[in-house]
């Protein structure tokens, strides 16, 4: 279980944006194709709708450029791009590289697939940077799932979505907002969800509900202690938006209730890498984070990763 050092040179947001396509797929829509009904997606994942559309590289930079824009800097300045994705647009180049043309930087740039762990992988990672000596990071969780779905698939059709998340880390004198973190996972279950290249989604679905519960609890309980921190003490909980079933289930376990919870699938479906930032950016937005407010960050994916984050939002 990894702890903060001390003496590492901390970071915390400056800006953030988000993206999603204008195509918006209902329920109802999908029942004109599947045999489903909008009250059974409903009530099986909290789903409602789902935006559909765009390209990797192209939701990436629409966030990316927003994050720029809030935090009012130079692109010249970051010194490096991380996006998290496990939907690039092509096999090589990495799509990070077409962001970077994309944005006018001029930095390393790099891809990171964790499924819908990813975002978190790729935080964590830019932390990684600025403690090495770097200052400022562009992490960006992009996913366009509708391109490996199968919309005759009523199990994977009704979830999967396309969306964007970007936040730029800079470095700050003294500890930053990364109070604790943890990575997981197991390889042994990767049959659960999966593509092979070239083809789509195929999941188990009763077999992924019930160990992505298991191994989000895991991984929040080990941030937390790692960062010193029970569950009492945490503000708002961002989970990855995949399912509310397994999101309550898992909260529950936590002993955090759901008010203290970001939710925002009914509305953008699970997009992979652009849940937590989408859910997380969505709650500062709408003023449900205040300054010194503990943040917990925790998803699971295909892999079967997991990943979870304890921050202090924006700690000066």
């Amino acid at each position: 279980m990894p702890i903060v050092p001390t003496s590492a040179i901390g970071a915390k947001f400056i800006g953030w944006g988000t993206s999603l396509p204008e195509k918006i797929i209902t329920n109802d829509d999908l029942s004109k194709t599947l045999d489903t009904s909008d009250e059974w997606i409903r009530e099986r994942t909290g789903i409602e709708r789902r935006h559909v559309g765009g390209t990797t590289a192209s939701l990436s930079i629409e966030s990316g450029r927003k994050a720029i824009q809030m935090a009012g800097i130079d692109p010249l300045t970051i010194d490096a791009l991380v996006l998290s994705t496990t939907t690039p647009d092509r096999t090589v180049p990495a799509t990070s590289a077409t962001v970077q043309h994309g944005l006018g930087l001029r930095c390393g740039a790099f891809d990171v697939n964790a499924a819908c762990s990813g975002f978190v992988y790729a935080l964590v990672v830019g932390h990684g940077l600025v403690a090495m000596g770097m200052r400022r990071i562009l992490v960006i969780g992009t996913d366009t799932l509708s391109r490996i779905t199968d919309w005759s698939d009523r199990n994977t059709a009704v979830l999967f979505a396309d969306g964007s998340g970007a936040a730029i880390i800079d470095a700050v004198s003294g500890p930053g907002h990364l109070l604790g973190w943890d990575f997981d996972a197991d390889g042994s279950l990767e049959d659960l969800l999966y593509a092979e290249i070239g083809g789509t989604l195929h999941m188990e679905g009763k077999e992924v509900f019930r160990r992505a519960v298991r191994i989000m609890v895991d991984s929040a309980e080990k941030s937390l202690k790692a960062s010193g921190l029970t569950s009492n003490e945490i503000d708002l909980v961002v989970p990855h938006q995949a399912n509310l079933r397994i999101i309550e289930a898992a909260c529950k376990r936590l002993d955090i209730p759901m008010s203290k919870t970001a939710i925002i699938l009914q509305d953008t479906g699970n997009t992979s890498s652009a849940t937590i930032p989408l859910a997380l950016f969505d709650a500062a937005d709408h003023g449900r984070i205040k300054s010194g407010d503990n943040v917990l960050l925790v998803g699971f994916g295909a892999g079967m990763t997991a990943a979870s984050a304890v921050i202090k939002w924006n700690q000066s």
